[in-house]
């Protein structure tokens, strides 16, 4: 960016010759909705959401994940077509990253992916020592009322905040997605805990709408 002299505003001469609107599905000539939906299907066949926390230390969740659940691709690799461009994928997993792998930040994300691509599996997992564990909702409410002089006391379900107890955090985890209208209702989803150090999922819930709900102490 040694070239580019910023405005007041922080944007560059050269992102404001940018036409923006040339990335953009729905600003392209002769754009139908449903037909890029069905585009979208078509270049990634994504079917499995997978929720799972930001620390860094878990970042191979969806390869286990994946080794886990038959039929599973991750990461896959990205298609090209002849002018280079990236097309396409070959995964099958869509990973969403929140804090302490939460299933309340996740449902906009679940509800995307199901009119995008279709959803059969969302598999949320929580792992071992995770820094969500390490405070109390009340904790977090004085820290943040002591530090920064705000009140947030009201802003989130004190129930998602944080995790006590692996097992409740996951059976609560899942029926948050289960009740979620958002979610399809043919979509199986299950609970697994990670352990950081040896990268086994020992499944603790699983919810089949065709099945009920059932716990499992299987590791994968």
């Amino acid at each position: 960016m040694s070239n580019a002299i910023r405005d007041a505003s922080g944007i560059t001469e050269r992102e404001c010759e940018m036409n923006l609107d040339t990335y953009v599905f729905s600003k392209q000539p002769g754009f139908v909705e449903t037909k890029t939906r069905k585009a979208f299907k078509q270049a990634v066949p994504l079917r499995t959401v997978v929720l799972y926390c930001y620390d860094p230390r878990a970042v191979n969740i969806p390869r286990a994940v994946a080794k886990a659940l038959p039929g599973e691709v991750y990461p896959g690799e990205i298609v090209l077509d002849e002018k280079g461009r990236k097309v396409a994928s070959t995964t099958t997993i869509f990973a969403v990253v929140v804090a302490g792998g939460r299933a309340v930040d996740s449902l906009r994300s679940i509800t995307v992916a199901q009119h995008l691509f279709g959803v059969e599996n969302i598999v949320v997992v929580h792992h071992t020592y995770c820094g969500a564990t390490s405070f109390t909702p009340e904790g977090l409410v004085k820290a943040f009322r002591d530090e920064q002089g705000v009140d947030i006391s009201a802003l989130y379900d004190c129930n998602n905040i944080a995790i006590a107890d692996y097992e409740s955090s996951l059976r609560r985890d899942v029926r948050i997605l289960r009740e979620s209208k958002g979610t399809p209702k043919k979509a199986k989803i299950y609970g697994y805990l990670f352990d950081i150090d040896t990268e086994a999922l020992t499944l603790i819930v699983e919810d089949n709408p065709a099945q009920g709900e059932e716990t499992q102490g299987e590791k994968k």
